[in-house]
């Protein structure tokens, strides 16, 4: 830097990052105040780290994607994407875009995004401007998102179909950054990512911030041999024997020159060669410990407490600066001086503004309640609530609607006007609360997924019957060859097509970029994924089998699912995962885990296709939306015979649609999967008894029968069971709960409504272990007769 810069330059840039240092770590030091006095709920700060995150924010350029944890509060200032004003907003939750941008308050403290799409839910031009994916806390969660964002850098520069999206990359140079903690790098996902960017080859830097402990838990019970940077050395490049590998640097946290001279050549050579770099950063500290939620005293030694004095990157920096002559001791205290000004004067205006929304709102039904109150029998109660409520300090939004809401009580059989002043302000905040703080899980854009209607496969009249993965595989490359933005990759999916031949000939027709093989690593698949779908790719990656999804599922439920709520609709992630599932054979190949995917992947879509024309058709609907989704395939369907339709590529399933497959008068069944086909020969002896079943396939489980179809069904049944393959309670609970709280259907059942799964344990092995522990063609037949015997036991006579 010096040689590039007159003295007066390199002055005014160190005494800059001296001031933005001081910035940062006075905000750290005046949040944890906050959060002991009770302003803030949590606090995890970035002390310690600054001066290493000052000086790698000089090669963080326009187009770069950072995926980083909650200790980047200095970084994210370096880089002009957050203010010491934001910085306390999101401490104090204020749940306001213009306070807060990274989450409007919905995400902790150190939690940051910027915005990377349009109201109209396009991309903006992300190479005019600095990109941050938004956090997650999970520990080390960040890195298999890492991965992807880096692999889209890779699949820009050696795509040229790519090269017409400019306002995506130029010509893919640019870098992810990603930041762990050295505990952090205990976690499997960071040493599945870092592998997983050695062999793609992305240009991927890792820093990793190694201040010696994980909480209380020092380095030795963290990582053998205590040195991340010589337990990497063996996944070193070898450019003299052309191994591939990563490149390692190690500087110190507190050596200002060397921070700034490794980050430039590791930034330039990472940009430059599309290699993955690690920048292990040592000696880092914790003035503060780890959080708010305890004190470092309490585990660590005098000697080191005494360490992190004698090195806190602050000393060290300002030590630095008046031994080399930059400045002079009364210039720095000035610096300290204003800094402290400007972060009192930033702390007290995010408080302001955070509390005049609630005293307003507070204020709001004081006001209406007191001129209530005269004219109620309750006055005195009603005036005793209000005498407490001016009292209260530091309130909550929710403390006027709690108000709100005990006084209405005590006027509920009153004849009051100002009572209808109070249900329109309620009416008011229920919409304005809605919107901070539970809109945008899925896209609401009128384009949004979930309004896509459904396109009927048309057929020739001598359409030919094929095996159903031959649909799928004709449909993929309608689908490939319209769109480059399309990739798919997983386990077995490029060179041989896929495990049941579904993309059989597409890595020959479209290159290994397009159709990729991965190694056995489904949590770095999945943050492929993420990566591409948030740099405006669109990928579609596949877990092999339905049991192996577990692997995957933690960047699914913490990341996937929660990118457009945590962002507050301003990123969105719609990857597109395949699996296959239900009937196979053993305890860990016949998952059918709906349940668990049900409950832990809310702001994703779930398809639940019966056969692969339906599967086809929900590709076709997801690739046209913006929304995440995930398909589970049946296994046991890709050498069935189906029909080939005609207008592959174009025709669409709607999202949310039931279908009625046979229709009948007795019972409704509602059920999905490969156990449509069983049930449709349950059907066939039912008939035969005199019971008509009316089958109905739910096709996706979210969004559930968004019409509610089924309830027109249970209308003119007055009778439903739920069947399903899941343990039980799971998705046919799910299905069940659904249908009751959702479609007002109690009022015409005449027998109760139940449900058949598989049993609670794992499927054993082998035909049997499958007939015995999964809901077959007989035990649905049972189920369905015994609520008829139960309906009307004349008629339907005991069997067994």
């Amino acid at each position: 830097m010096a040689e590039t810069l007159t003295f007066e330059e390199f002055k005014y840039s160190v005494l800059n990052d001296y001031s933005l240092l001081n910035q940062s770590r006075l905000a750290s030091t005046t949040g944890r105040r906050e959060v002991l006095s009770g302003r803030g709920k949590f606090g995890i700060f970035g002390d310690g780290k600054e001066l290493a995150q000052i000086a790698m924010a000089k090669y963080f350029k326009p187009g770069d994607f950072r995926a980083g944890y909650y200790r980047d509060q200095t970084f994210m200032m370096a880089s002009g994407l957050l203010t010491v004003q934001q910085f306390f907003a999101q401490l104090y939750a204020h749940a306001d875009l213009n306070a807060d941008p990274s989450s409007s308050g919905r995400n902790m403290t150190g939690h940051y995004s910027t915005v990377t799409i349009n109201e109209d839910g396009s991309f903006k031009d992300l190479t005019k401007s600095k990109n941050s994916s938004g956090d997650i806390a999970p520990t080390a969660g960040q890195m298999s998102r890492l991965v992807g964002l880096a692999y889209a850098s890779k699949l820009f520069r050696n795509n040229p179909d790519l090269k017409q999206f400019q306002h995506l990359s130029v010509n893919g140079n640019e870098v992810a950054f990603g930041t762990i903690g050295d505990a952090s790098t205990s976690e499997g996902v960071f040493w599945e990512s870092i592998n997983a960017a050695a062999v793609l080859q992305i240009p991927m830097a890792v820093s990793i911030w190694d201040d010696g402990y994980g909480i209380s838990v020092p380095q030795k019970f963290q990582n053998v041999k205590e040195n991340l940077s010589e337990i990497l050395s063996g996944w070193e490049m070898d450019p003299v024997n052309n191994k591939k590998g990563i490149k390692i640097y190690s500087v110190k946290a507190w050596d200002y020159a060397s921070l700034i001279a490794t980050y430039q050549s590791a930034i330039d050579f990472c940009r430059t060669h599309h290699i993955p770099v690690v920048i292990h950063v040592t000696e880092c500290t914790q003035p503060q410990g780890h959080s708010t939620s305890g004190s470092h005293e309490r585990y660590k030694s005098k000697d080191r407490l005494q360490f992190e004095k004698d090195y806190d990157c602050l000393v060290k920096f300002k030590s630095w600066i008046l031994e080399n002559n930059i400045a002079t001791e009364e210039e720095l205290t000035k610096i300290e001086s204003d800094t402290r000004s400007y972060v009192r004067g930033a702390k007290n205006a995010a408080w302001d503004a955070y509390q005049n929304e609630a005293n307003n709102d507070l204020n709001a039904i004081i006001e209406i309640s007191m001129q209530l109150a005269p004219q109620s029998l309750n006055a005195s109660k009603i005036i005793e609530l209000l005498e407490d409520a001016t009292k209260t300090i530091d309130p909550y939004r929710k403390d006027a609607v709690v108000l709100a809401k005990k006084v209405l009580r005590l006027v509920a059989t009153e004849e009051i006007t100002e009572k209808e002043m109070l249900l329109q302000w309620l009416k008011m905040m229920e919409t304005l609360n809605y919107q901070k703080y539970n809109a945008h899980l899925y896209d609401e854009s009128p384009g949004a997924t979930i309004n896509i209607k459904g396109v009927p496969p048309k057929y020739e009249d001598d359409a030919p019957l094929v095996d159903g993965r031959v649909i799928l595989r004709d449909n993929w490359d309608v689908i490939l060859s319209r769109d480059p933005r399309v990739v798919t990759f997983g386990e077995d999916v490029g060179f041989i097509g896929g495990v049941n031949q579904t993309l059989e000939g597409m890595q020959e027709k479209y290159g290994d970029l397009r159709v990729t093989d991965t190694g056995i690593r489904e949590n770095t698949i999945m943050g492929q994924g993420i990566g591409l779908a948030l740099r405006g790719l669109k990928p579609v990656a596949e877990i092999q089998y339905l049991d192996y999804l577990i692997y995957g599922l933690q960047p699914l439920t913490d990341d996937v699912a929660t990118t457009r709520f945590r962002t507050v609709g301003r990123q969105k992630c719609p990857l597109i995962v395949v699996t296959r599932g239900h009937r196979l054979e053993g305890i860990f190949h016949a998952g059918s885990h709906l349940g668990m995917m049900l409950h832990s992947l809310r702001g994703m879509y779930i398809c639940v296709p019966r056969d692969m024309t339906r599967s086809a058709g929900f590709y076709n609907t997801l690739l046209a939306g913006d929304d995440p989704a995930i398909i589970v395939e049946c296994l046991n369907g890709y050498r069935v015979k189906e029909k080939m339709p005609s207008n592959l590529g174009d025709y669409r399933i709607e999202l949310g649609v039931p279908e009625v497959l046979i229709e009948g008068t007795d019972i409704t069944l509602v059920t999905y999967g490969s156990c449509v086909r069983i049930a449709e020969e349950a059907i066939a002896d039912l008939r035969a008894v005199g019971i008509s079943v009316e089958l109905i396939d739910a096709q996706t489980l979210l969004p559930f029968d968004k019409y509610h179809l089924i309830a027109k069904s249970i209308r003119k049944t007055s009778k439903l069971i739920v069947i399903d393959e899941d343990v039980p309670g799971g998705a046919s609970g799910y299905i069940l709960d659904r249908i009751l709280s959702e479609q007002d259907v109690f009022k015409h059942f005449d027998a109760e409504p139940k449900t058949l799964s598989a049993k609670a344990h794992r499927t054993p092995y082998g035909t049997d272990g499958d007939y015995f522990t999964k809901p077959n063609a007989e035990t649905m037949f049972d189920a369905i007769y015994e609520m008829m015997h139960e309906y009307n036991t004349s008629k339907y006579p005991k069997i067994y």
